[in-house]
């Protein structure tokens, strides 16, 4: 079986070059070809694993244009195999992953301050039950297309993260979530659901940021490319000012 990967380096510069690399191997995790290729072929190849079980979330990459586990992908004929896109490349199938995480303190993703003697039904904690599955391994950041023309958008990545502790029942500062994520956030996501196509996990961004928008709209905002179309915006009782 043959294989192509793209093999990237950094230093001076960035540079690629497709690489075909041919296994005697069969039913075969890209994992496991990936660690035959570099033990018995090519040790200078570079790429991340961790656990080996889809939960650690270090091995994504993408195979022919879709981000996947590698292991968790059963190799093809003919596969091309490629880095994340939308983040700085280390080496080879290795990415920085720290523009995307710092997207995650950005939007305040995180449960800032609890509301005292809250207790959950069981409802509540299925509501947000999902997008605690969420493993960081980052293929909805580089699915995503938004950040050919936004860099500072925060994305599928933090914004499910937003809704996970926006809905929690617990949450005190649910109002501050989601003035944060006004500006390069829910407005300015496509809708086109390539973050929900890739995940291991099977969480829908997309279903997320429709939430915040929902959410938004019942604390007074609106889409700001709606609102200027029509020259103005709504006031905080949901009427239109102009």
């Amino acid at each position: 079986m043959k294989i192509k990967i793209a093999r990237y380096t950094s230093e001076p510069e960035v540079t690629q070059a497709l690489l075909e690399y041919e296994v005697e191997m069969e039913d075969a995790t890209l994992l496991a070809v990936l660690n035959e290729i570099k033990t018995k072929i090519d040790a200078s190849l570079s790429f991340s694993s961790g656990c080996r079980s889809s939960v650690c979330g270090s091995c994504s990459m993408r195979v022919n244009g879709k981000e996947v586990l590698a292991c968790g992908y059963k190799v093809q004929e003919g596969d091309l195999i490629e880095p994340l896109q939308n983040a700085p490349l280390v080496r080879d199938l290795i990415v920085e992953m720290d523009k995307a995480l710092s997207l995650n303190a950005k939007a305040k993703a995180w449960q800032s301050s609890l509301s005292k003697n809250q207790l959950l039904s069981q409802e509540d904690e299925k509501r947000n039950e999902l997008q605690s599955d969420c493993i960081l391994c980052g293929s909805c950041y580089s699915a995503c297309p938004v950040y050919a023309v936004n860099e500072e958008f925060l994305g599928p990545f933090a914004l499910t993260r937003v809704w996970k502790y926006v809905s929690d029942a617990r949450e005190a500062n649910a109002s501050e979530k989601i003035e944060t994520i006004q500006t390069n956030g829910v407005w300015d996501c496509t809708l086109c659901d390539g973050c929900t196509i890739v995940c291991p996990q099977g969480i829908s961004s997309k279903a997320d940021i429709e939430k915040l928008r929902s959410k938004s709209v019942m604390q007074g905002y609106s889409d700001p490319s709606f609102s200027n179309s029509f020259g103005g915006g709504f006031s905080m009782d949901g009427s239109p000012s102009f």
